[in-house]
């Protein structure tokens, strides 16, 4: 399909035109280096001579750094000249171009009728906005290829909190439609990063960790699954030997797009090493008419001492709106503890046995119920009805309001699954509609989940939606719409179906500012910061075991601030491995998120529903700081043990988190240290109600945890507390107050 539209009409809030660009002073005038600081970052860009701009240095602040110090650096980072000369290293630019000797993935691909596939641009401008004070800045660049007929315009903004926001801008400036099969952006690493951690997963396993060497080759991870995908790399972290959460330099690299998307980690044989990505695009799905141009998405990077840091700066972009919403948290509210219907119920929709749910919730402190899959006609299990969102009047004849009314007589606001860019062939919509099927030339796909996608790039289709959606939100006063997403892409037009489901949920939040929409995808399938722009948290995962939660939840983390991430506490039995276990691993874990119940509470025994009580109590008592500080994981010896945690803004507390996932190695743990405090600090350290009191294979526990202990900061992350020997699948948590 040809992209016809204007960068300006592709419509990014932070985006400026060329003409605005063009009006800063060109930097190449002065001594043509660019150097941004911001939160302990550096960001040195080369901007002589006609060739693109190359990054001499993105890591850890050069606060001293001169203009003399920047002509040296640049000097410094020329290789030696070779007897081979095809061995010599090229210089490497943010879109790395094969015409200066770059022999790895090319930064444009595409061409003009078999031709003009290798541009070489040249700079024309470079303008900077400086925030000046070690608040980072933005540099565009503008640049051609005259002969290739191309225009590209390079966008880098340094964040106030350190991470790098890259775009690029392709425009065909020629008289022929131009062909891009890709277009991505690239950093350089030093040679110290030499291993990789990115993520793979399946549903109900997301951003499960690999680690590899960082050799010599591609280490490419392309997800064509027309949605982010359980098995998305998330994130591509390049880092020094044995980095972990407090320690080695890493940089890491993440592509803000929901569609088909490309990251890699690539070093040849000459010694370059880059890390990038962007969308990956379809042979022929952009094709460019005269005029027109392609706007990447977003590519975020960010550096950081050990992963903790660098996750710290991913949240600190979040929070502040500019890399994602932040939904009630960033008007100024607390996040609400939600009620879900789906593993109450499933699709056994009777307004009795739900009132009762809505009482159950009431009693435990339920502040939202959301009523999930199964309320719309012809919907009693997976195979009918999406599509047709009507209100099923069969189930319900007066309509919601009956549910409503009692939500809201209970206190609580009202929520709605559904899973707009769906639709089953056996549906009023896809009988009526069946052109509105995504398809290519006539053929559809094959049923995943008894459905297929709704081809929202047709104006009628998406507008069908839209109103729909729209008339729900007015007639129900729906206050969260968890947005479903069941089923991969297959035969799509991956680029468009994107754009448009962003502009929808866009068209709808204008229509509804107080509208909460929850990015659910088969679980955790659609997490990046390019949803993230339009929703306001994510469905981690469809698993809500607290075992593999705790795993889904310390990886989804190292991108998400923590009320960003929805955790629901399940039955004692979980729906998707069958384990069973305690309230206080169940609860304990789904603190540390966007806390929320989903568990037929109807079911549940008097003194199970007294604990969540306690448990939504201490929620509501802390929701107001943990949602706001610092993310801090401790790196202990056996992989057994794990110590995570949430450090208030000002460090005057902490609320830490010790799990057993297994049995441990050695029959006492040993000291577990506790990071992220004041070192300088006294701390009182408890175990806190209701989770402080795990099983645990001692006789007689810790002399420090029956009254606590008092301690520095500074103790606390260099020496650590003597860990209690905890049975498998145990949770203790730790209340740490200044003194």
């Amino acid at each position: 399909m040809a992209i016809v539209e204007t960068a300006a009409e592709a419509g990014d809030p932070h985006s400026g035109t060329s003409d605005e660009v063009a009006a800063r002073s060109d930097v190449r005038g002065a001594d043509g280096f660019v150097h941004l600081q911001a939160s302990g970052v550096s960001l040195v860009l080369d901007c002589r001579g006609p060739r693109l701009p190359r990054v001499l240095h993105w890591g850890r602040a050069l606060p001293h750094a001169s203009d003399a110090d920047l002509s040296a650096l640049a000097l410094a980072s020329l290789p030696a000249t070779v007897p081979n000369s095809l061995d010599t290293p090229a210089l490497v630019a943010v879109v790395p171009e094969p015409a200066t000797g770059w022999f790895g993935l090319p930064g444009v691909q595409g061409h003009r009728d078999g031709r003009h596939w290798s541009p070489l641009f040249e700079t024309e401008h470079v303008g900077l906005h400086d925030r000046g004070a070690g608040e980072g800045g933005e540099v565009a660049v503008l640049a051609s290829d005259a002969g290739c007929g191309l225009s590209l315009e390079l966008r880098l903004d340094l964040t106030v909190g350190g991470v790098l926001r890259m775009r690029a801008a392709l425009r065909n400036t020629g008289s022929g439609w131009y062909t891009l099969d890709g277009l991505v952006m690239a950093l350089p690493v030093p040679a110290e990063a030499t291993e990789l951690l990115d993520f793979t997963g399946r549903w109900s396993r997301e951003r499960d960790p690999q680690r590899r060497a960082f050799s010599a080759g591609a280490h490419v991870r392309d997800g064509r699954r027309g949605r982010t995908g359980s098995d998305a790399s998330f994130i591509l972290i390049a880092g020094e030997k044995g980095f972990g959460f407090r320690s080695g330099q890493v940089w890491g690299i993440h592509v803000g797009w929901s569609g088909n998307h490309r990251t890699y980690a690539e070093r040849l044989p000459t010694g370059e090493s880059v890390v990038g990505g962007g969308e990956l695009l379809q042979s022929g799905e952009v094709r460019l008419a005269p005029g027109a141009s392609y706007e990447t998405p977003w590519v975020y990077a960010a550096h950081g001492d050990g992963l903790d840091e660098m996750a710290a700066r991913f949240h600190r972009l979040v929070r502040s709106g500019r890399g994602g919403r932040s939904g009630r948290s960033g008007r100024g509210g607390p996040r609400p503890v939600i009620v879900n219907t789906w593993e109450a119920v499933y699709f056994d929709h009777d307004l009795g046995r739900l009132t009762a749910l809505v009482d159950a919730a009431a009693e435990v402190g339920a502040e939202r119920f959301v009523l999930d899959d199964g309320w719309f006609r012809g919907r009693r299990d997976d195979r009918a009805g999406l599509g047709d969102w009507f209100v099923d009047e069969a189930r319900w004849p007066e309509g919601l309001h009956p549910l409503v009314e009692h939500v809201r007589a209970q206190g609580m606001d009202f929520g709605l699954w559904a899973e707009p860019e769906m639709v089953n062939p056996d549906s009023d919509l896809a009988r009526a509609h069946p052109d509105w099927i995504m398809a290519v030339e006539g053929r559809q796909p094959s049923l995943v989940r008894h459905q297929q996608a709704l081809d929202l790039r047709r104006q009628e289709a998406y507008q069908y939606i839209l109103e729909r959606l729209d008339a729900l939100v007015s007639e129900y006063r729906i206050a969260f719409l968890k947005w479903d997403h069941n089923r991969d892409l297959i035969d799509a037009g991956v680029h468009e179906q994107t754009r448009a489901v962003y502009r929808l949920m866009d068209e709808l939040r204008a229509r509804h500012p107080e509208l909460e929409i929850e990015s659910c995808s088969s679980g955790g399938a659609r997490v990046d910061l390019g949803i993230l722009e339009y929703t306001d948290r994510v469905w981690a995962s469809d698993c809500i075991d607290g075992i593999e939660r705790q795993a889904i939840q310390r990886w989804t983390a190292l991108l998400l601030p923590p009320e960003l991430i929805g955790s629901h506490v399940g039955s004692a039995r979980s729906h998707t491995t069958g384990r069973t276990q305690s309230l206080a691993l169940r609860a304990g874990t789904a603190l540390f998120g966007h806390f929320g119940i989903e568990w037929d509470l109807t079911a549940a025994s008097g003194e199970e529903r007294a604990e969540l009580r306690r448990w939504v109590q201490l929620y509501k008592g802390m929701r107001g700081w943990l949602h706001r500080g610092l993310v801090v994981r401790a790196d202990h010896p056996d992989p057994a043990l794990w110590l995570h945690g949430i450090v208030s803004p000002d460090r005057d507390q902490g609320l830490f988190s010790l799990v057993a996932m297994a049995t441990g190695a050695r029959t006492q743990p040993g000291r577990v240290r506790i990071p992220g405090l004041d070192p300088k600090q006294r701390y009182r350290v408890y175990p806190l109600a209701p989770g402080d009191r795990p099983g645990t294979t001692a006789v007689t526990p810790n002399p420090w945890l029956a009254e606590g202990v008092m301690v520095t900061g500074q103790a606390l992350a260099e020496v650590g507390l003597s860990a209690p020997p905890l049975h498998p699948e145990q949770l203790l948590l730790l209340h740490i107050t200044k003194a």
